[in-house]
């Protein structure tokens, strides 16, 4: 900080953010001004520091666009000086819904609905971004990005390497959905800016209007299709019935007033123009990936990498996805 002209003195009011599973968020203060510190959790995965760098990199792409984020202040890439790369970030005035409602907030009704509203208008203003304008080109891998989704979680899963007391997923599930999303997926597809893990813990809200402050927890970011990131936010909306798998994890409530799921697609194509006919396919697809993502918690749990109780939770959210993208699937005509 001495280096970059970031204050003088010593660091104060240090206070953590999260819990750590994933990466690891800290609030402080130098010279009076608030910082946020975010770096790799102790027990790092072999991709993270590159995460964060990448992270780190799509918040000053994204700086003179219209989507809502924290302004990033300064990165450090090299490993060397704290044992991991970070950066540091503006801190945001705003809540996020799983944490609870702010005092009244529910009291108003236009509020509550707006956030629905306003999540959709932010994807349509992630889509818009022309990811090779901001520089970020290089960030998508050749090929179709539909393509090569189920594969590339079912590698996930497989590449888990679980400690003793470790409890396996529903492989009739998992097996079943990955031969419906294969036999099914769209023959056109879209590119643009992905953020991977779309949904109300990653989003923070105004206390007095409902917009969206902004998005936080880019780790996932990639180049692909956009509509993923709405099938994923719907996958985990929790003003539709349906969606309880994710309801332990990051609870909301009330949810009295939240705008309905065909309210937020209606939003969206309106902002974007776009063709959603095939968004149940997306919404299989988003409740198999996550569902894959959170299981990675349980297995670190297993090796005794997070806390047993934490795993146990993730892993119910994660059996609870894939029964939800079965089920969909079950249902689905396209």
């Amino acid at each position: 900080m001495d280096e970059r002209g970031l204050g003088r003195g010593p660091i104060s009011d240090v206070q953590a953010l999260t819990g750590g599973t994933q990466n690891v968020m800290l609030s402080l203060s130098r010279s009076g001004r608030r910082y946020i510190l975010r770096t790799p959790p102790s027990a790092k995965r072999p991709n993270s520091d590159d995460t964060v760098r990448r992270e780190a990199r799509v918040l000053e792409a994204l700086a003179a666009t219209a989507v809502p984020h924290p302004r990033l202040i300064a990165a450090e890439l090299d490993t060397a000086v704290m044992g991991s790369a970070f950066y540091l970030m503006e801190p945001i005035n705003g809540f996020v819904a799983p944490a609870g409602w702010p005092e009244d907030f529910p009291a108003e009704p236009a509020r509550v609905h707006r956030i629905g509203l306003a999540a959709a208008e932010t994807l349509a203003a992630l889509a818009a971004v022309d990811h090779e304008a901001v520089g970020l080109a290089d960030l998508r891998r050749p090929g179709s990005f539909l393509e090569r989704q189920v594969s590339r979680w079912r590698w996930q899963l497989d590449s888990y390497s679980p400690g003793s007391e470790y409890v396996g997923l529903p492989a009739d599930h998992v097996a079943s959905v990955a031969e419906w999303l294969e036999a099914n997926r769209p023959l056109s597809e879209c590119t643009g800016i992905v953020h991977g893990d779309y949904h109300l813990g990653n989003i923070m809200l105004s206390a007095r209007t409902g917009e969206v402050a902004a998005v936080v927890d880019w780790e996932l970011v990639t180049i692909g299709d956009p509509l993923l990131d709405l099938a994923h936010f719907l996958a985990c909306w929790p003003g539709t019935e349906e969606n309880t798998a994710f309801a332990e994890i990051m609870p909301v409530a009330p949810t009295n007033g939240l705008a309905t799921e065909e309210e937020i697609i209606l939003h969206y194509t309106e902002k974007t123009g776009s063709n959603v006919e095939a968004l149940p396919w997306y919404k299989v697809l988003a409740a198999f990936r996550l569902g894959a993502i959170l299981e990675g918690t349980s297995v670190r749990a297993s090796r005794g990498e997070v806390p047993g109780h934490i795993g146990r939770q993730f892993h119910r959210a994660a059996r609870g996805l894939f029964e939800q993208a079965y089920r969909q699937a079950a249902e689905c005509s396209i």
